[in-house]
Formats: C-alpha cells, sequence, structure tokens
C-alpha cells in the first residue's frame, strides 16, 4: 500500500509517451487515469475485478505510479507538493 500522506497531496506529475509532462490537479489526475483505462481493450489482471473504471482508476491512484497501456508502454503519474513562493519580509 502506498504512504497515506501521498493521498493527502493534491497534484500529480503525469507523463505520457510522446507528451510533455503535465501537472494535474488530484481529481485531473483521477479523470485522466479513468479515460486511459476506457481506451483500453481490456483492464489490466489485477484490476479487472473491480466494478467500473472509476473504481480501477482510484485504487491506481491509491496503490501504483505506472499503468502498461500497451507492451512496452506505460504511462506514469507522481504525487507532487506545490507550494506558495515565500514573501520577503
Amino acid at each position: 500500500m502506498s504512504d497515506p500522506l501521498l493521498r493527502e497531496l493534491d497534484h500529480y506529475v503525469v507523463l505520457e509517451p510522446y507528451v510533455a509532462e503535465t501537472c494535474l490537479t488530484a481529481a485531473e489526475t483521477l479523470r485522466w487515469l479513468e479515460t486511459t483505462l476506457a481506451a483500453m481493450a481490456t483492464p489490466p489482471a489485477e484490476l479487472a475485478h473491480l466494478p467500473s473504471d472509476a473504481a480501477r482508476a482510484q485504487r491506481l491512484l491509491d496503490t501504483a505510479c505506472e499503468l502498461e497501456v500497451e507492451p512496452g508502454v506505460a504511462v506514469q503519474w507522481f504525487a507532487v507538493r506545490l507550494e506558495a513562493p515565500s514573501r520577503p519580509d
């Protein structure tokens, strides 16, 4: 299981082949994972028992950081903490 602190983070960097890295909110990352799963012909075996792409996406967000979308091609997402710049005193 992933570190519980990661689930408290609000942003993720998403890496897709041939696409510039993207910074998404947690909700946007969840939707991106749902869309990515929906585009797959069959869900990954370890997620097949879950009832929907939404449930699969949530499971991935909670427990993983990579999804093989086709043989040899994977997408990745990493939780990041964005901090406001400090103000000069």
